[in-house]
């Protein structure tokens, strides 16, 4: 007869308790074994740190008042030498000073006052656990798009095959996003930056062309009155706009689209479908991918590439144009010569009723017009722009950190922490460029 497989049981949660008194220590692990946790314990700091260089532990917590080695030196030798262990403070001396320097020192989770009520510490570090999961799968995700950084970078003349790789891999991303819950989403629309810096990291006048366009599409949106699941489908649609020129040559690419010739203009109408069969596999974007299909389809149906007019053509895409169209007279690419601000207002005004939605283009009028600047400025009371050498743990990006060739670096909304800061200047030396951040001013820059 064939021995039967083995099974691996899950490692329990291991919490160390240390405490020179014998009763609390039984205490403590009558309380936690009750609740399935593996318990250790030593009376004292120096035996604490003896089972922790032989035993996998995951929450430590130590009394205050120990002889020879002191709750706040024992939990700073603890983040020294094994900082992903959580800690906890157990004390019943009422001395701030101390309770402090374990919080600065050790960098404590929470503190627990004795006596304890066995409800409060059993939340206390579940609380603890839960946190402490929660930023493990954040650093996860933190490495998965740095490494989707790195591959960006490293796209080169087999451009087709490369775009046909990242296709795969999005589709992968797809499956796994369908049942992921919502802090998963941030995550998703990073990778979706990211995937449309390809073409902007060709052309250097491109660089951060589709989040100005998508940021203005959203904007344009909200003004028209669009629910939030369609101001989304329009952001998106913003970002992703461009991806259909990610097989367009050097030169084509290059060529305002006033300038090109009818083959290459014949070429560049066929953009948008080019996206759809692109965005064909993820199945959640099939209200963007047609925004995004309709996006040169003009209000007086001479547009492509089904000639649709007015009402037929979805509001989305309507949106879409406008917006498009008013960035990249600025840049030059629809024209041979850049715009100014004003200039491609107009330009747009002029087009009103024959190749843009009415509606939008007042829309658009309202936003911009009498706006000097391309971009609106930030809210000098809410927000601040810092040098890199000026970054400190806790801060919280204002804005996407890009870099000066256009490539997505953070997303709005990330907390900085020391590691993140020191790869920012390590990149910053590596491109001999200085960068700067806009940060979030709410009265806890700069704090854990």
């Amino acid at each position: 007869m064939a021995p039967e497989p083995e099974t691996t049981q899950p490692r329990r949660t291991t919490i160390l308790c240390v405490d020179d008194e014998p009763s609390i220590l039984s205490a403590l692990r009558r309380l936690f074994r009750a609740r399935g946790f593996q318990v250790l314990a030593a009376e004292s700091g120096q035996a604490g740190l003896a089972l922790l260089e032989t035993e996998v532990v995951d929450l430590v917590i130590s009394d205050m008042r120990m002889p020879e080695m002191d709750g706040v030196v024992f939990l700073e030798h603890v983040r020294q030498r094994w900082p992903d262990i959580l800690r906890l403070l157990l004390t019943g001396y009422a001395d701030i000073t101390s309770i402090m320097g374990a919080i600065n020192r050790g960098e404590i989770y929470r503190y627990i006052a004795k006596p304890w009520d066995d409800n409060d510490i059993i939340l206390t570090v579940q609380g603890a656990l839960e946190r402490s999961a929660l930023e493990k799968e954040k650093k996860r995700l933190e490495a998965l798009v740095l490494r989707q950084n790195e591959e960006l970078k490293t796209i080169n003349a087999s451009l087709e095959i490369k775009v046909e790789q990242r296709t795969s891999e999005l589709r992968h991303a797809n499956a796994a996003l369908l049942g992921a819950n919502e802090r998963l989403k941030s995550n998703f629309l990073t990778s979706i930056k990211m995937f449309t810096g390809l073409i902007e990291l060709r052309d250097s006048k491109l660089a951060g062309h589709s989040r100005r366009v998508a940021d203005l599409a959203r904007r344009l949106a909200q003004t028209l009155g669009l629910d939030v699941k369609q101001v989304q489908e329009v952001f998106v649609a913003g970002l992703l706009h461009a991806i259909g020129k990610v097989g367009f040559d050097d030169a084509l690419l290059g060529t305002p689209v006033a300038s090109m010739n009818p083959h290459q203009l014949d070429v560049y109408r066929k953009h948008p479908k080019r996206a759809e069969q692109l965005l064909m596999p993820l199945s959640e974007l099939k209200s963007t991918v047609e925004i995004i299909g309709a996006q040169l389809e003009r209000y007086d149906g001479s547009g492509y590439p089904n000639g649709v007019a007015s009402r037929h053509i979805p509001l989305g895409a309507r949106i879409l144009a406008v917006a498009s169209d008013f960035h990249s007279l600025q840049v030059g690419v629809q024209e041979a010569r850049a715009l100014s601000h004003p200039q491609a207002l107009a330009a747009v005004l002029q087009g009103k009723g024959h190749q843009y939605d009415p509606l939008v283009v007042e829309a658009l009028e309202s936003l911009e017009g009498g706006v000097a600047a391309e971009e609106p400025q930030p809210d000098a009371a809410k927000e601040k722009t810092v040098r890199s050498h000026e970054l400190q743990a806790g801060m919280v990006l204002a804005s996407d950190l890009i870099s000066p060739s256009g490539l997505l670096l953070l997303t709005a909304g990330h907390v900085l922490d020391d590691a993140v800061i020191r790869k920012i200047i390590a990149f910053e030396r590596s491109v001999e460029l200085k960068l700067t951040a806009e940060v979030r001013l709410d009265g806890n820059e700069g704090k854990p």
